[in-house]
């Protein structure tokens, strides 16, 4: 597997995710993001754009275990909002930023191959 470059692009914005949770976790806020929702918003916005970088060029089409996963990830967002001032704010921010790893692996590793014609 070859990387393209929307996917080393996509890849940038994942860590332009990753990067700001690791410092939420470590430090408890960062510049513009002193919350459980700001960076679930922040996750959320950050990873669409990972998702249509790397999916420009390609039919809008996913598989089942992708479209699974990223109703998961959805729904694991809404819950961090609704629940952001409670004490379970952390591990639902946890699993979003979990299901949104999923999401961009599936996405990723989701590749038509050279040569080898698409099932029908």
């Amino acid at each position: 597997m070859r990387l393209r470059v929307r996917d080393a692009v996509a890849i940038l914005l994942f860590a332009a995710v990753l990067v700001p949770y690791i410092g939420y976790l470590v430090n408890g806020d960062m510049p513009l993001i002193d919350n459980a929702r700001s960076m679930a918003s922040t996750g959320l916005f950050l990873g669409g754009a990972a998702f249509w970088v790397i999916r420009s060029g390609r039919p809008l089409r996913i598989g089942r275990v992708e479209g699974v996963a990223a109703a998961l990830a959805l729904a694991l967002y809404i819950s961090t909002i609704a629940f952001a001032a409670t004490t379970t704010a952390a591990f639902l921010l946890a699993a979003f930023m979990g299901s949104l790893a999923l999401v961009f692996a599936l996405d990723l590793l989701d590749r038509p191959r050279r040569g080898v014609e698409p099932d029908r």
